[in-house]
């Protein structure tokens, strides 16, 4: 899989001319400006539009950053297939994605448990705070909770190719050291996310750290595509359990 994202050497040596990392910079500046701007924004929307709509924006958004970062590609002479790592040659080949996705998706889930102890965020407070981001984002019906897996399935696989891919890639060969542009890659993804708030940033930039290490040892963005999908899906169906518990009082 030529042109992969381990290739560092590889990246280094056929770097773009500096001015087209300017996009590069626009585009990463244009996520966190979008990112704080509507921090406070998410559960109003949900709120007053219903979780379709919100639903729906989400993924509407999602494929004009697809759009926009395919640009950036388009600038840096990447090319769309390279950038993800090929295609499956045999249906082995699919199955040792599958394999490598789920074991993946399993020990990052029991990480961010983890870290997300030892950062008391199961703390009272967060809690309540947990609490509220249910009642406002979860779905609440079977319709609901279908768009719901569409926009994370939608997610994974754009988040995917924007930062493993793109901004991984861009940071490598302009730093010439593929960790070092894997965790500026980690950081945008985590920046990016500043309506979680604070603790929930530092998680999902260690999630992204995690994500790029798997496409840096891969070789390819497929087994993170379907782990990010599977997640946030599964992230869903749990939120939708919690908000019927707490409808119901067993939560309180």
């Amino acid at each position: 899989m030529a042109g992969t994202l381990g290739q560092a050497s590889d990246f280094a040596s056929q770097r773009p001319p500096l001015w087209q990392y300017g996009y590069t910079f626009a585009l990463a500046g244009l996520m966190l400006f979008m990112s704080y701007s509507g921090a406070d924004k998410q559960g109003e929307f949900a709120k007053r539009f219903g979780h379709l709509a919100f639903y729906g924006v989400t993924i509407a958004t999602e494929m004009v950053l697809l759009g926009l970062t395919y640009l950036g590609m388009r600038f840096a002479h990447m090319k769309l297939r390279e950038v993800v790592g090929g295609r499956w040659n045999t249906f082995e080949d699919f199955l040792l994605d599958v394999a490598v996705a789920f074991g993946f998706w399993i020990l990052s889930y029991a990480v961010l448990i983890g870290l997300g102890y030892a950062m008391h965020m199961a703390s009272p407070g967060a809690i309540d705070e947990g609490k509220k981001t249910i009642q406002l984002l979860a779905p609440r019906s079977a319709i609901e909770l279908l768009l719901w897996i569409c926009m994370s399935t939608t997610a994974g696989f754009v988040e995917e190719i924007v930062f493993r891919g793109y901004f991984q890639r861009q940071f490598t060969t302009l730093l010439r050291n593929v960790w070092l542009g894997m965790l500026i890659s980690a950081a945008i993804f985590g920046l990016s996310h500043g309506y979680e708030g604070k603790q929930r940033m530092l998680l999902i930039f260690v999630y992204g750290a995690m994500f790029g290490t798997l496409a840096i040892l891969r070789k390819s963005l497929r087994p993170g595509m379907m782990a990010h999908a599977w997640h946030d899906s599964f992230q869903g169906i749990l939120l939708m359990i919690a908000q019927r518990l707490i409808k119901s009082g067993v939560i309180k």
